[in-house]
Order: structure tokens, then C-alpha cells, then sequence
């Protein structure tokens, strides 16, 4: 062989090493990129990893950590308010925590094991506490009030909260695969490259939160929470979260099948005679004005008269004493405030109800600011429990939606349908005693709008919602002052009185088809007249209405205004449920 053959040799297996180890770095980097980006083989630890207590709710992580454990753990109200219930209420001021539901109010202090459960002591085993802005509050009464439940893990900490009455899913993770020891991947993210969080034992048992067309978020008792191929999900059975023990009692049951046909008894300074009263045609329920509150403390006074009471339920009525707040914000702000005033209040009611023989109690809060709102939907939290036990049936009046601050901006319709038995609507005073112009009290338009807005913008179901209505007119009165500018002017009267006027005066209603009302005009001295009259067209068209929005009833104010027209005609309302 000679030199130059053996050299060219040498230099040819040379000039292969670096085409070798090209080709294994290309090979290698296909590797990862198939591996790591194409198989999505890159490993990532949850965000929540290094927390001590986290929380879970339907797989995901909430903002706030649990603290202690077992028998002693508890939960922060941040959570509690976002994931259960929005109305969990803490006073920091005097360290009062309450949580109300339909059926049972809870009343916590902060740092105490003392509680009450319906107004009856409920010892603790564990206080409720503050650590910096949050409170934290036992599990034991929070199973008590909404059924929950909780999953804690002792090797990762975490706590999956499940809520009373939920209906979870469970399902078995299947590798679909021979291997000695085989795995699935949970995926961080419902998308291509995402890492993988954790490898998944064939046969571990999982929560399935929620399901896609390729993958489904499912999580494990230890925490991990993420996305599987619905390939390895095999579905095995579903769970309902046990919820507190609630039946209708029967003053509920009662009204579960006919409609409310209620009348409002305006009670100032004597009580009616119930003997000149006589038969009211298809009302089945009254609602006296006898209770108000009378300053901050709470305190509230009464009309009541057992002989009127007697009267109603032997003539087959009800009787809702109506309570009111006086009208009067500054007293309203004051008595609101707290749980101590609130409860004093509701005290004093359930003892009247008691006294007097109520069957339910009527709510009639007016002329509240914006900012005291919430206290009032508290108060109706509060009081519905306890009205529930005592088989008082709660209605609560509310006026249509506006934006009056005083009148109408405070009231939450929507959390206030949640509670109350009944929501009664007062349909009426679209043009009131001091308005600047004359227009009918109630027009069909305006009624039916009102109507609609609260069934649909805040979800009040129709069976709980009310119609009110008026059962007065307002005579107007419109002239010119020395500067020519018109002055407007009304006063309201009853139906017997309207048709009286026309009789005299020998007037001929018509149809005014902008309200749906028969109207009247006239002229007396320099002043023009105006009536939009409410009738038995006005009332039928009411009925019609109701029936229409499948409403739970009607409530007229009031007795003293009407006449024998307007109980045959009311009785019709109402839709049979």
C-alpha cells in the first residue's frame, strides 16, 4: 500500500467523525423538539405548589389559603362570599358574623365559641378570628347553614370545597396500556405544547369538573387539577353533596296552589269598623298598617287590634300586619345597622305575630338612602328564618325600578326575591300627588313595563311577584298663575267618589288607548280638570296582565278607596300555580 493510498484513507474516516456528530446533534434536537414540544413532554410544577392550605372549587384555586384542620379548620369569608354564599355578612365595627339562609340564621362574634342558631344558642368547638383583613370562619357551622363539604389532603394541604346540593361527577383514569407501571399525562393548559403538571397512576379515581370535546378538567383528591385526553377519562358515578334538611311548612304549602288577593287596610289614628266593612269578594288576604319602627334603636310601635284580626280570619282571610320603617332615613340608617337593632326588631315582631294571632308579616321600607340598601336586604335575610319557623309567611314591597336614590335605587330586588316569600310591586304613583305635570297613576304601559323589568333584569320568579295596584284616582287640576305659567295640583280619591263626580257633572268617559284608561276632562272656573280614571276597565286590564306573566297575585291599596267593582273584578287575578 503506498503512503499517499494509507493518507487518503486517514483523511476520509476523519472527515466522517464530524458528519456523525452532526447528524447525532440534528437527530438529538428532533428528539426534544418531538419529545418536549410535539408530545408535550415538558414538566411543570401547579402555581400553587410552596402553599400552605390551598383552596379549590370546582378545580379552581381561590385567592385565599384555609387554616387548621380536621375538626378545626377553617375557612376565610373572602372565599365563602365569592364560592357560597354573597351575603355572609361581618360587621368588623363590633365583630358580629352572620350568615342567613330561607330556613336558619347564624349569628358568630369574632374570638367567641358563643353563637346562636334561630335565635338559641349553638356553642362551637372552634371561634371565628381575624389575621390581618381576613376572617376565618369553622367549618361546623358552615355544614350546618349550606351543606358543604370538603376534601383535605394531608401530603399537599390542599382543600377542595364542595357545595350543598352539587352534583359531581367522578370518573377513573384508564392508561389503555400494557405497560408494568403506566401513566396518563395531566396537561397545565386545554392546548397544544402545554406542560404537564402531573403523570396520572392508571386507576386513580379524579373529579371531572367539566368536559370538551378532546379533554376534560379533572381534578384529584390531593389538589392537582388539570387537562386529560378524554380517552383515558372512563365516567363511574355521580355524587350530590348531602344539603341541610329543608320541607315546606305549611303556611308555605298553603299558598303553593292559589293565588295572593290582598288588600292594604290604611290605619292612622282609630281603627276601622269592621262592621261597615262588609264582604270583599275573592280577598283572601289583609294587610294592615300597625307596626312601625320608631328610632335607631329598633324599637317599634303598634296599632294592633285583635278584634280586626278576629273579623279577617272569621271572614277566611289572612291577616300580613304590615311593618314600615316611618319613612324616615335618618331612623332607617340607625336601625339597620346592626345585628343587635335588627334583631331587636325581629324580636319585637315574632311577639306581636304571637300576641295578635299574624299569619304573616309585610315589609314596607321607603324613603332609604342608596348607601343603607344593604342593610335592608340583611334585615330581610334575618327575618325570614325566623318568620319560617314561626309559620309567619314575609312579603316584601318594593317599588318599580328608577332612578330615585330614596324610593327605589336601595332596594336589591333580585336578593330580596331570594328571601322573601312574596315581592308585591307597587305598581302605582307614576304620576304622584306632587307631580309636574298630570298623567295617570298607573298606566297599562308603565304597569307592564315595571312588571317586566323586574322579572327579567333581576330574575324575581313570577310565582313570588305581586302586582300592586291603585285603587285611587287623582283628580287634577291645571291653571295659569298672574304670569301665565300653569300650576298643576291633585288630589286623590276613591272609586265611588270618580263615579259620583261624572254622574254630577254628567261627563262621558273615554278610552284613552296611550294608558288604557278611561279619561275625563272639564273645565271648572279658570282651571282645566283631568282624570284618568281607574275602573272596572282598568282593573280587568290589570287581571289580564297578571294572567299573562303567570304572577303569584294581586295586592290593591286600598280598602277604603274601593268600591263592590273592584272585589269582582280582582278576584280573577292571579294564576293558579
Amino acid at each position: 500500500m503506498s503512503r499517499r493510498n494509507s493518507y487518503t484513507r486517514r483523511k476520509r474516516r476523519g472527515s466522517v467523525l464530524p458528519v456523525l456528530l452532526g447528524i447525532c446533534l440534528v437527530a438529538g434536537g428532533a428528539y426534544w423538539l418531538i419529545t418536549n414540544l410535539w408530545l408535550n413532554q415538558l414538566h411543570e410544577d401547579p402555581d400553587w405548589v410552596g402553599m400552605k392550605q390551598p383552596i379549590f372549587v370546582e378545580g379552581q384555586l381561590m385567592d385565599e389559603e384555609a387554616s387548621g384542620a380536621g375538626d378545626q379548620l377553617k375557612l376565610p369569608l373572602t372565599v365563602l362570599q365569592e364560592a357560597v354564599d354573597p351575603g355572609i355578612r361581618y360587621e368588623a365595627d363590633t365583630g358580629d358574623i352572620i350568615i342567613a339562609s330561607p330556613e336558619r340564621v347564624l349569628h358568630m362574634k369574632e374570638g367567641s365559641t358563643q353563637a346562636e342558631l334561630n335565635h338559641k344558642n349553638y356553642p362551637l368547638t372552634v371561634a371565628p378570628e381575624a389575621e390581618g383583613n381576613e376572617v376565618y370562619i369553622p367549618l361546623k357551622p358552615l355544614k350546618e347553614v349550606y351543606g358543604i363539604a370538603v376534601q383535605e389532603d394531608s401530603s399537599t394541604g390542599a382543600v377542595l370545597l364542595m357545595r350543598g346540593g352539587e352534583t359531581i361527577q367522578y370518573a377513573t383514569i384508564d392508561a389503555k396500556s400494557s405497560k408494568a407501571d403506566p401513566t396518563v399525562p395531566m396537561y397545565k393548559r386545554d392546548e397544544e405544547r402545554s406542560p404537564i403538571i402531573a403523570d396520572l397512576q392508571n386507576g386513580i379515581r379524579v373529579r371531572v369538573w367539566r368536559t370538551g370535546t378532546e379533554q376534560s378538567f379533572v381534578q384529584t383528591d390531593n389538589g392537582y387539577a388539570g387537562y386529560v385526553d378524554n380517552d383515558h377519562v372512563s365516567l363511574t358515578e355521580k355524587k350530590t353533596v348531602d344539603e341541610p334538611k329543608s320541607t315546606p311548612t305549611a303556611a308555605e304549602k298553603k299558598w303553593k296552589t292559589k293565588p295572593v288577593n290582598l288588600v292594604w287596610e290604611a290605619v292612622y289614628n282609630r281603627q276601622p269598623d269592621v262592621g261597615s266593612i262588609g264582604r270583599m269578594q275573592g280577598v283572601n288576604v289583609v294587610s294592615p298598617t300597625w307596626f312601625h319602627i320608631t328610632d335607631g334603636e329598633g324599637s317599634v310601635s303598634s296599632k294592633a287590634d285583635k278584634t280586626y284580626v278576629n273579623w279577617a280570619h272569621r271572614s277566611g282571610m289572612e291577616v300580613w300586619g304590615l311593618m314600615d320603617n316611618s319613612f324616615d332615613p335618618e331612623i332607617t340608617k340607625k336601625a339597620l345597622a346592626t345585628y343587635e337593632t335588627r334583631t331587636h326588631i325581629i324580636k319585637q315582631m315574632l311577639e306581636y305575630a304571637q300576641t295578635y294571632h299574624l299569619d304573616g308579616i309585610n315589609i314596607d321600607f321607603e324613603n332609604v338612602q342608596t348607601v343603607d340598601g344593604p342593610n335592608v336586604t340583611q334585615f330581610v335575610r334575618e327575618i325570614k328564618a325566623m318568620a319560617r319557623i314561626h309559620g309567619l309567611m314575609l312579603s316584601v314591597d318594593v317599588t318599580p325600578k328608577s332612578n330615585s336614590e330614596m324610593w327605589s335605587a336601595f332596594l336589591d330586588r333580585r336578593a330580596l326575591g331570594a328571601y322573601a316569600d312574596y315581592i308585591v310591586v307597587m305598581a302605582y304613583d307614576e304620576h304622584w300627588a306632587a307631580s309636574p305635570e298630570a298623567g295617570s297613576v298607573a298606566s297599562l304601559p308603565w304597569t307592564e313595563a315595571s312588571m317586566r323589568r323586574i322579572l327579567e333584569e333581576d330574575e324575581v320568579p313570577s310565582k313570588k311577584l305581586i302586582m300592586a295596584v291603585p285603587l285611587y284616582t287623582r283628580i287634577w287640576t291645571e291653571e295659569k298663575d298672574e304670569n301665565g305659567e300653569v300650576k298643576v295640583s291633585s288630589k286623590a280619591v276613591g272609586m265611588d267618589t270618580v263615579q259620583e263626580l261624572i254622574k254630577e257633572k254628567k261627563l262621558k268617559p273615554k278610552l284613552d288607548k296611550e294608558s288604557g284608561q278611561n279619561y275625563v276632562e272639564y273645565q271648572e272656573e279658570d282651571a282645566t280638570k283631568k282624570i284618568w280614571i281607574e275602573d272596572q276597565v282598568s282593573l280587568q286590564a290589570r287581571v289580564d296582565l297578571i294572567a299573562e306573566l303567570k304572577l303569584g297575585g294581586v295586592a290593591a291599596w286600598n280598602r277604603s278607596f274601593a268600591n263592590a267593582s273592584a272585589w269582582e273584578t280582582l278576584q280573577k287575578a292571579g294564576y293558579t300555580k
